[in-house]
């Protein structure tokens, strides 16, 4: 389309400076079948180059269904955290630099093709997403349906959208630029899509799977008394090169009634953004009625490093293979010393590098990690710059010069010390949201300052439903917990499954590698409100509802707890509270059938 058309066809709102796009004048038209991503392309530069510094302005798309292919987007490099480094990625809405800026989808259906990255926003402010969908046509994860389980192993039919084959290596499946060889799956009810009781994680040996009709496969060294005729799987691999939604470095989004129905990461993730507010937003199946059983591959939301307030209220989070919710920073790992003020420190994970850490005037808490414990007294970044890299995309080492002098023992002697940005750590409230029939944990909160978890159902979240962590040696994951309100919360039949921190209902769970040694507590605070679970209800098969492990400041009040016959109890952990190096807490008023059993070790 010629650029004086395209003039034409853009109308500005005549009440303030807002400027509204129709998209069709950019020939973003629906259900054509045709390849949108070129036109995407285009159509955001040119907005962009007219009306960037020049007001609001709103992207409006008419309903209907839009697909999207690698080929014509935007080739990125980015390094998103918590998710695999490979790069270029390929964007279909590249937003960057913009301010006050609305995307209306009007319901739109946003289809994406091969491994793409369907939305990202890096370094603007005022941006809404508002009214559409994220799917894909042929998800990486396979969708099968046991067929026959026995002794002498597994048939099972793969769905109708998945494109799978067999060689010399086994199974494998196949999309637009990707293939993918499975070797783990989730197993879920077919009537109710829950995750099937004691199942967890499944290991697919399907290295020597035989063909046995159309769609159907079988594998002999797949036996598993488990999996009975009926039972469908989400067979996956651990990639995760890209999420739905990716925001970097940006202040004030909003995202409003946007579905993601698959994304082959998480749905959303965002690294070192300022005040994001999700409304109605659902990582999501399409109903009753739709044939999958599965949505991301890994956690439904994910907020690292970030600051200023997360707000997550009436949204429906299901299928996904993690967390509904996980916020946290990240800890560096202290590499090197330079003198008296500055440290060499380094990121240490391999999804979780090569963006920024912090700024000058930021406040770093220098942790000793073996023992998860503040070491000496808060620094301030005088400044900080890359050291193994020309600039931040890639960098995994840091030289932080600090305001005044460091502790002489902190040293890279023996990777013990670690560094926690304090400043970049958020407020959250996680509210009047649905959590169901997923795997691993229903949220995660590791943030200093205040989080209120109210008026959640968290409804078979197959491991854990709420956990408090933080670890320096694993994931890098900070941090301590000081002021948490989890309240008027419904929790029926978590942990039909074991994963890693799944030691009750509510896991209160730090990774201290020497909690002999620990002088403190990780957790809660003298001079902070600690960690109040009141005016929930537990509805349960088994024992364990509360874990608690180095806790300064636990109140458990006024919880009702009901126990049901749904499953047959398993659970290693047989009492209702387990405290291990706690302090300060109280738990009083509490409902139950009888007495909460306890252990405190």
């Amino acid at each position: 389309m010629a650029a004086l058309t395209i003039a034409t066809a853009i109308a500005t709102a005549t009440a303030g400076a807002e400027t509204i796009v129709d998209m069709t004048s950019y020939g973003l038209r629906p259900d054509t079948r045709g390849n949108m991503s070129p036109r995407l392309t285009k159509a955001l530069a040119d907005i962009s180059r007219r009306y960037k510094g020049k007001g609001a302005v709103t992207l409006k798309f008419a309903p209907g269904r839009y697909s999207f292919h690698p080929k014509g987007s935007h080739a990125k490099e980015l390094y998103i955290s918590n998710h695999d480094q490979t790069n270029p990625k390929q964007v279909a809405f590249w937003i960057e630099g913009i301010d006050s800026l609305l995307i209306d989808g009007n319901g739109a259906d946003f289809i994406f093709h091969g491994t793409m990255l369907p939305v990202a926003v890096s370094g603007s402010t005022h941006v809404t997403l508002r009214d559409f969908h994220i799917d894909f046509e042929n998800p990486h994860i396979a969708q099968a349906t046991i067929v026959k389980s026995d002794s002498t192993g597994i048939e099972f039919e793969v769905a109708p959208w998945v494109k799978a084959g067999h060689d010399k290596n086994g199974f494998f499946t196949t999309g637009e630029g990707w293939t993918e060889r499975q070797r783990s799956g989730i197993a879920f009810e077919p009537e109710t899509r829950r995750v099937v009781y004691r199942t967890a994680d499944l290991y697919l040996p399907l290295d020597s799977v035989v063909p046995t009709g159309p769609r159907r496969y079988f594998a002999p060294r797949w036996r598993n008394r488990a999996m009975l005729p009926g039972m469908i799987v989400a067979m996956r691999s651990w990639a995760r090169p890209t999420p739905g939604i990716f925001l970097a470095d940006c202040t004030d989004i909003r995202i409003s009634n946007v579905k993601v129905h698959y994304a082959q990461g998480m749905g959303l993730l965002a690294q070192m953004c300022r005040d994001i507010t999700l409304e109605g937003f659902e990582v999501a199946l399409r109903g009753d009625s739709d044939p999958r059983y599965f949505t991301t591959q890994a956690d439904a939301t994910h907020f690292s490093g970030c600051k200023g307030h997360i707000s997550s209220t009436g949204g429906l989070y299901e299928g996904m293979m993690d967390d509904a919710i996980n916020v946290h920073g990240t800890y560096l790992k202290v590499v090197g010393r330079e003198g008296a003020r500055t440290l060499r420190a380094r990121y240490m994970h391999g999804q979780s590098y090569g963006f920024r850490w912090g700024e000058p005037g930021d406040t770093v808490q220098p942790i000793d990690a073996p023992v998860m414990e503040p070491y000496g007294n808060p620094l301030v970044i005088a400044s900080i710059r890359p050291a193994d890299t020309p600039d931040i995309a890639g960098v995994k080492d840091f030289d932080i010069t600090f305001t005044t002098d460091i502790d002489t023992a902190i040293t890279a002697a023996g990777g013990r010390f670690g560094l926690e940005n304090l400043t970049w750590s958020p407020s959250v409230t996680f509210a009047d949201n649905t959590v169901r029939n997923n795997r691993a944990r229903g949220s995660l909160f590791s943030t200093p300052r205040r989080v209120v978890a109210e008026r959640n159902l968290f409804d078979h979240t197959s491991g854990t439903a709420i956990l408090l962590c933080g670890d320096c040696m694993g994931w890098y994951e900070t941090g301590a917990c000081r002021d948490v309100t989890i309240r008027n919360n419904r929790f029926i039949n978590a942990l039909t499954s074991l994963y890693q921190f799944t030691e009750a209902v509510i896991s209160i769970y730090p990774e201290i590698h020497r909690l002999q040694d620990q002088k403190g507590y990780f957790h809660g605070g003298k001079s902070y409100p600690g960690i109040v679970i009141e005016d929930n209800t537990f509805d349960t098969f088994d024992a364990p509802l509360l874990y608690a492990k180095s806790t300064d400041g636990l109140i458990f009040r006024r919880n009702t707890i009901t126990h049901n016959a749904d499953y047959a109890p398993f659970h290693h952990n047989r009492f209702a509270i387990k405290l291990q190096h706690c302090r300060s807490v109280e738990i009083t008023d509490n409902s139950a059938p009888s007495t909460l059993s306890m252990i405190v070790e």
